[in-house]
This record gives C-alpha cells, sequence and structure tokens, in this order.
C-alpha cells in the first residue's frame, strides 16, 4: 500500500505548530503593548480647551503656585477647577481687551461656567484622594508631569494600576518634602536613597497595596 503523506508532510505539521504558537505569542505581546499605548491610556494627547491656557506660561514664565488655582489640593479629595473669579483677579488689570480671553469676560459678565474638558479621568470604581498625596509629600509633577512646560494640557502618565503601584510599593523612590510639592524640576538636595526612607518615616507613609486602598 502507497503512503498517504509524504515524508515532507512532518516537517510542514511541525513547522504549521510553531507558526501558529508564534503567532498566538505574538497576537497576546502585541495585546499588552496596545493596552500599554497612548492610544488606550490617552497619555501624551494634547486636549482641545474651551481656551488653551499655558500652564507654560502661568507656571513656568509667571512662576504661579499650583495652589493659587487648584485651592482644594490640600483639604480635599479633588483638585478643583478654578472658577473664572480666579482668572479675572489677573485679567480684570492686564489684557483686558484680549479677543483670545473674550470667553473669558463672557463667563464672568453671565456667571456662566467655562466648559474645561477633563484630562485626568480615573475611572468610577478608583478612588483617588489628592490632599493626602500632598500630605504625604508626592509631588504634583510626580502624576501630572512637567506642568510647567507643557503650552497645552495633557495626560502626561498612563494612570494604569500598574503605575500607581510603582509608587504604593516603594514611595521612598518619589516621595519629597511637603514644603517642595509643588516644586517644578525638584532635586533633592542629598541622595533620593538617603532622603526617601527618612521621608517614609517622618511623614508615616504605609506601603499600602490592598485592592480596598482604591478600589471601593
Amino acid at each position: 500500500m502507497s503512503q498517504i503523506f509524504r515524508p515532507t508532510a512532518n516537517q510542514l505539521a511541525r513547522f504549521s505548530l510553531v507558526a501558529g504558537l508564534l503567532v498566538v505569542a505574538g497576537a497576546a505581546l502585541g495585546m499588552l503593548g496596545l493596552m500599554r499605548s497612548d492610544y488606550v491610556t490617552g497619555a501624551n494627547t494634547n486636549i482641545e480647551q474651551p481656551i488653551q491656557f499655558s500652564h507654560a506660561h502661568h507656571v513656568g514664565g509667571l512662576g504661579i503656585d499650583c495652589r493659587y488655582c487648584h485651592t482644594s489640593v490640600e483639604q480635599s479629595s479633588f483638585a478643583n477647577i478654578p472658577p473664572t473669579k480666579t482668572c479675572m483677579n489677573c485679567h480684570s488689570q492686564i489684557w483686558v481687551t484680549s479677543p483670545y480671553l473674550e470667553p473669558v469676560r463672557a463667563s464672568f459678565r453671565t456667571g456662566e461656567s467655562l466648559r474645561w474638558i477633563r484630562v485626568h479621568n480615573l475611572p468610577d470604581f478608583v478612588y483617588f484622594n489628592h490632599s493626602i498625596h500632598v500630605k504625604k509629600g508626592i509631588g504634583c509633577e510626580s502624576c501630572h508631569g512637567r506642568i510647567d512646560q507643557m503650552p497645552g494640557i495633557y495626560q502626561a502618565k498612563s494612570l494604569q494600576m500598574e503605575w500607581c503601584l510603582e509608587c504604593h510599593r516603594a514611595p521612598e523612590r518619589f516621595v519629597r518634602p511637603r514644603e517642595a510639592v509643588t516644586t517644578m524640576g525638584y532635586r533633592p538636595a542629598v541622595s533620593q536613597a538617603e532622603l526617601g526612607p527618612k521621608l517614609v518615616k517622618d511623614y508615616d507613609i504605609q506601603k499600602l497595596t490592598s485592592c480596598s486602598t482604591c478600589h471601593r
């Protein structure tokens, strides 16, 4: 009886198995890469706002402290969007006829808030408290990036759980003195390896990694 399969059939079968495994592995790696990509996380994407407020100008150029506008970050779980009155504290005196700022003046006249587009938007099942992070010495820059260098505004970090856990597992790598929380481009006077553990002890920082810490 003649052979049904040629001798090369074994080689073809082995090649098909290897190729199939490579395709599955490649697809898995591709999915992992996609889930970490800016396309999915929304990182590094400039958000068009009703007025393109420049943090680079106000923070980097003029040196305005983050807390002048975001007044609730030290006492509240959220960072407030400043009311139009905050803008007008300066712009009732400078650039008072600029067409670019007419929406701000109109908002102040009518009492209707500007419709800012949210940039850092965590899922509803994630609890985040701004005030506790500020009190524990986590800088604005650690989460929001170099705001002082952003002409527009964008999400600088992935905001994924693994990114949060990177800090929660080793807070000594990121903590800074409380008085330097809003400092952009902060560099410790001594090495972070020396300063970090001391601040973790002084500020009673716990390495909270249980699910209930953020998922409440």
